[in-house]
């Protein structure tokens, strides 16, 4: 319950997320570059079940040029010396089965630090031999870390809403519309955020109506960069 209140709201009201921070790439023999700002919302909705909850969201995200920081539409490879357009991430759905297992904590002085780590690797739904200049393997891998950070006073409250700042890495594959091929190397994702009480009026123009709701119930297939390419190309 408590981490629900962290990440959502237990009473299955709206709750906005949003971050910002910067995308990092490198090759074997050359990098890290710093290659993209990048800034995004998620709008989720938690629903109690008998198996434990079940986490409703949505999300939308830019890359950002990584100096301006304004969303960018086409971008100059400096690895490949190709210019690409750019796939924001529009992620519709974004869902989660969570059971009622405890997520691990560290007490941090007056704060409680909820620690989520996700380690992924499953079918790429670009497999190399159809998707040779974006896909590097027919398994997709990647890490997704999380930390929460929330007042140990909030915690101990009633509030079905905890506020709450995190902060975000991951490391993964080149992006499909990076057309880097079988390029070694990869990308890292330093991001921090918090909950808001609005979405940032930029955001709210680039992501549209929709993408400032969640979902109304738990269905469909999940969207990630990579599937949302392999549609848009056709697989």
């Amino acid at each position: 319950m408590d981490f629900i209140r962290v990440r959502a709201s237990a009473d299955g009201a709206e709750t906005i997320s949003w971050w910002t921070g910067d995308v990092y790439g490198w090759q074997d023999d050359d990098g890290p570059h710093h290659l993209f700002g990048f800034e995004g919302i998620n709008v989720a909705r938690a629903v109690e079940t008998d198996e434990g909850w079940q986490l409703l969201t949505r999300e939308a995200a830019a890359y950002l040029d990584p100096r301006s920081r304004e969303i960018l539409s086409d971008w100059e490879n400096p690895i490949t010396g190709k210019t690409v357009e750019v796939q924001h991430v529009f992620n519709d759905p974004v869902n989660q089965r969570l059971g009622n297992y405890p997520v691990p904590t560290t007490a941090l002085g007056d704060q409680v630090v909820f620690n989520v780590d996700i380690r992924l690797a499953y079918p790429s739904p670009l497999p190399v031999a159809k998707f040779p200049e974006n896909s590097a393997n027919d398994t997709y891998r990647a890490l997704e870390l999380f930390q929460f950070f929330v007042a140990e006073s909030d915690l101990k409250s009633d509030m079905p809403d905890v506020p709450a700042v995190f902060s975000w890495c991951r490391v993964s594959p080149w992006l499909p519309w990076m057309a880097m091929g079988q390029r070694g190397g990869g990308l890292v994702y330093h991001c921090r955020g918090a909950k808001v009480a609005t979405v940032p009026e930029r955001l709210r123009s680039f992501a549209g109506e929709r993408f400032l709701h969640a979902p109304t119930e738990f269905g469909g297939r999940n969207m990630t960069s990579w599937t949302a390419f392999a549609d848009k190309v056709g697989r």
